[in-house]
């Protein structure tokens, strides 16, 4: 059997659905999706990622709390496109933690979104 990835899901509270698409939209430069119908009452918001996959931000309704440790990882086209966002994201006041690189990858970092989900960006 071979599977590949759908979509990964990270959690944040009710009403995240500006500061997602700030985050999500505009500083790390994912395209929003449309939701189903069927599930667009229930708050949230969609992004493409490459290869068809997808980013779901989905709201937790009661007892929110971030993943420090579980997390999804982002990678960037190449070292400059990751720099540029490890820049991008100092300035919009989310710090970056630069890590060692691992096998076949050229550097990594991580940073938190807007409710202190734990993100891995690497080239």
């Amino acid at each position: 059997m071979t599977l590949s990835l759908d979509h990964v899901q990270v959690a944040a509270p009710p009403d995240c659905e500006p500061a997602s698409r700030a985050f999500y939209g505009e500083l790390l430069g994912l395209a929003e999706l449309e939701k189903p119908a069927v599930l667009a009452g229930r708050g949230g918001v969609w992004f493409a990622l490459a290869d068809g996959a997808a980013l779901h931000v989905g709201v937790v309704g009661s007892g929110f709390s971030p993943a420090a440790q579980a997390h999804p990882a982002l990678r960037a086209a190449d070292q400059g496109a990751l720099r540029a966002l490890a820049a991008a994201l100092e300035r919009a006041g989310h710090p970056v933690r630069w890590d060692d690189p691992l096998p076949g990858v050229a550097a990594r970092f991580f940073t938190d979104d807007p409710w202190g989900n734990r993100l891995e960006l690497l080239c």
